[in-house]
């Protein structure tokens, strides 16, 4: 039994010494290499579950800063910038609201019966 020496600790002997001496390569295989491992190690780092969490968390906030600055905000200023989106929106909401529900039902029979 040998003693243990440096890190490698193996009776087979590695075809290649790692990591290699990037000053004595060249440029294009300093690139193959460089290539090589930012690939392999993008596919070891990737979560895509977790990714795709924080797109939709992401898009969920985003999404509902943007409505309440639009529909609810205050913005203390004399004309408020988005008082026609509002006013649409909420009369849009507003027929079916208990009040307003059975308007669309009260029609002029006369009108649609006798149309000229």
């Amino acid at each position: 039994m040998t003693p243990l020496t440096g890190v490698y600790n193996s009776r087979y002997k590695p075809k290649k010494v790692w990591p290699p001496d990037f000053s004595k390569l060249s440029e294009k295989e300093q690139f193959r290499f460089e290539r090589r491992y930012k690939r392999r190690v993008k596919l070891a780092t990737s979560r895509p579950r977790w990714d795709k969490f924080i797109r939709l968390a992401q898009l969920f906030s985003v999404t509902s800063v943007l409505v309440y600055s639009v529909l609810f905000m205050d913005w203390n200023t004399d004309k408020q910038p988005f008082q026609g989106v509002r006013d649409k929106f909420w009369g849009t909401l507003g027929a079916f609201s208990p009040e307003q529900r059975y308007e669309r039902r009260n029609l002029d029979i006369a009108s649609i019966t006798n149309p000229k």
